[in-house]
This record gives structure tokens, sequence and C-alpha cells, in this order.
């Protein structure tokens, strides 16, 4: 198996959505900043299919690269529990 590519094969389609979602905002908040991805990928400390992997929203992308270029743009992220599986009171 090509490296990038184990997820697992569960994965629930909402959270696939997330992370193209996650993507997408990087490539963004990245061109707003005038950066090409060889220069995020400096900065970051990756190599420059790493950003190209992050951007087009590859599930099996190492969290720490996809929070940290999320981070290098300013964008915060905040991790919720789905209505369904609140704790109860």
């Amino acid at each position: 198996m090509a490296q990038g590519k184990r997820i697992s094969a569960d994965i629930d389609s909402n959270a696939l959505q997330a992370i193209k979602h996650m993507g997408a905002q990087a490539k963004l908040a990245r061109t707003r900043a005038g950066e090409g991805q060889s220069a995020a990928a400096a900065r970051l400390g990756v190599h420059v299919q790493t950003i190209a992997r992050i951007e087009s929203g590859e599930p099996g992308v190492a969290i720490g690269h996809v929070l940290g270029m999320l981070a290098l743009y300013g964008i915060a992220t905040k991790l919720q529990l789905a209505d369904d599986d609140q704790p109860a009171s």
C-alpha cells in the first residue's frame, strides 16, 4: 500500500467531508497569504507533496501536519462531540 493511503475502512463520511473542508480552508488561507505550496512546506518543515495532500483533503495525512498548516495561516480549530455523543447530565 502506498504511503499516505492508509485509512480506516470504516471512516465516517462526515469525517471525510470535514477533512476535505479543512484542506480547502488551508489552501484558501495559503493563497490569500500569497504563498505557494513550496513556501508553506518550508515553513511547516514538510515536503511540498504533503501540502498538496493536505489541500486535497487526503485522509491519510498525519493530523499534526494538517493542524500545523492550519495554525500557520491562523485557522483555529475546535473539536466538539456530535449532539448524540454528549454525556448524560
